[in-house]
């Protein structure tokens, strides 16, 4: 007859690290590793979340503390519906991000396929390329406000010189020009960005498909667009994403250049809800406007995954 195993201790029996070493063993091991980094989503991702959400559907004024808190609602989003400056914005945001994304996506995809073509000083050239997305955007707007400037601009000083201009012109003060200058800045700053992605992209395509598409006789732009766009689909659509997120919910370069105007021509939703936050102290509103922007965005990236077909490779 088998002998029978001592029994536990006491210790033995709860000795957290015996419990533990029994506990890896098991499937609920993985769960107690991820716990850690799930507490840490709850408290900074999901928290300031659900605190927005509600904010939205709450009274807070700093200025009238006089019924702070209390619940009100859809009334910010009913005055949403009637506001005009609320659906100019809403405009406005669609021009500046579309504008933008296209620019920089066609700049940064021009200057990724001329960089893989390891010609000489493209080391160089790379680094100067990337120096854009490296400058902050306070100190790229204000870099690009100081060069447009309408008095001392060096840009101006260039154009008038070589006949382009017959005097200085206040690029941020004219309703004209305004949106299409801040484009242009934000493309400066901002291609680089495709530019890295897609140049990591284009090292991942076996270079035998062009060696048969040149067999075949296929010329430069038939294989951009059979076998380089193709290719990237996944990376284009995972950089416009985050571009369009970047554009929507930054309002840092537009709050430099031309904090919403002249005359509200570049008043986007993020600065629109910014101003109604830090300047007229109205949260519950910002916080109406900062859902709608997510909304969007969430509706936006999955239209776009859709339509671009990604999740099927």
């Amino acid at each position: 007859m088998a002998a029978l195993p001592p029994p536990r201790s006491t210790w033995d029996a709860i000795n957290p690290l015996r419990l533990l070493g029994e506990l890896s063993e098991t499937r609920y091991w993985m769960y107690l590793l991820l716990l850690p980094s799930a507490l840490l989503i709850t408290a900074i991702v999901l928290f300031p979340t659900v605190y927005g959400f509600q904010l939205s559907f709450t009274e807070m004024r700093l200025n009238r503390p006089a019924g702070n808190g209390a619940f009100v609602g859809l009334k910010h989003y009913q005055r949403m519906l009637a506001d005009p400056i609320f659906w100019l914005s809403l405009r406005n945001t669609a021009v500046w991000v579309t504008f933008s994304i296209v620019i920089e996506f066609v700049v940064g995809l021009v200057a990724a396929l001329a960089l893989n073509r390891n010609l000489p000083g493209g080391k160089i050239l790379a680094v100067l390329i990337l120096v854009p997305y490296f400058l902050p955007n306070v100190v790229a707007g204000n870099m690009w406000a100081l060069m447009l400037d309408s008095r001392v601009g060096v840009i101006n000083d260039i154009l008038v010189r070589i006949g382009l201009l017959h005097e200085y012109k206040a690029w941020f003060a004219d309703p004209n020009t305004a949106m299409a200058t801040a484009i242009f800045v934000e493309a400066w700053h901002s291609f680089p960005f495709f530019t890295l992605l897609i140049m990591a992209g284009l090292k991942g395509i076996p270079a035998d498909l062009y060696k048969a598409a040149d067999i075949d006789g296929a010329g430069a732009f038939a294989q951009l667009r059979l076998i380089t766009l193709p290719m990237l689909r996944t990376i284009i659509a995972a950089a416009v994403i985050l571009r369009v997120i970047g554009l929507v919910n930054s309002p840092d370069l537009l709050l430099i250049l031309t904090q919403g105007g002249p005359g509200r021509s570049t008043q986007v939703l993020s600065l629109y809800a910014f101003q109604n936050a830090y300047s007229d102290f109205n949260f519950g509103y910002a916080g109406a406007l900062s859902v709608v922007m997510f909304v969007l965005l969430m509706l936006f990236a999955w239209a776009y995954i859709r339509l671009s077909k990604v999740n099927q490779d």
